[in-house]
């Protein structure tokens, strides 16, 4: 499998038991950021009744594109462009719910406000977005080992970095999303589930 991800392999199943609870009455999930499409693969095998909407940047696409090609199964889509830093996010599907897993911490600041932006825009009233990674919470890390981990990021890409959840709260606020779950994970990850309520 062509960009292998340690991390997916060891997170999917802890992740897929949540999906399991909050994805059971949704249709078409639009994942951000599907990378190798580990996640994708899985999960669509576990949760049969989804379509499952994989997407990435464009130079991560080729690579994505052959996994889903020789792992995915059906109900897994055609990969998608996708650049959250676009005002409109042009899909040629509409999701009632959306995931990510790895990717705020990666983003930089504005493409994480960004990212909420535009799930704002896709989602209906109902909708759900769930996010798996690590986050701060009142200025503080969960862990030390996420003090140092959120070191090594900036020190590799200094607009990187754990991101503050109220920061989130903000952003998620103005456009209808609201915070209705936030569930600790091994490795001092967090899965939160947030709801289009405007």
């Amino acid at each position: 499998m062509l960009n292998y991800s340690e991390a997916c392999e060891r997170n999917k199943e802890v992740i897929l038991q949540l999906l399991q609870q909050y994805m059971h009455d949704r249709s078409l999930v639009l994942e951000i950021g599907s990378g190798s499409g580990q996640h994708a693969i899985h999960f669509a095998n576990a949760l049969s009744h989804l379509k499952w909407q994989p997407s990435d940047l464009h130079f991560n696409l080729p690579a994505l594109a052959e996994n889903l090609a020789e792992y995915a199964p059906a109900n897994v889509l055609s990969p998608l462009e996708l650049d959250v830093i676009e005002d409109t996010w042009q899909l040629p599907v509409e999701p009632d719910a959306a995931f990510t897993a790895n990717t705020l911490h990666i983003m930089d600041e504005v493409c994480v406000e960004a990212f909420i932006r535009g799930i704002g825009q896709v989602l209906p009233v109902g909708g759900c977005l769930c996010a798996y990674g690590p986050f701060r919470y009142d200025g503080c890390y969960t862990s030390e080992s996420n003090a140092r981990f959120d070191l090594w990021l900036k020190q590799r890409d200094s607009r990187s970095g754990i991101r503050d959840f109220e920061t989130i709260v903000g952003w998620a606020e103005e456009v209808g999303l609201i915070c209705e779950q936030d569930h600790d994970m091994p490795a001092n990850n967090q899965f939160q589930v947030w709801r289009k309520v405007t």
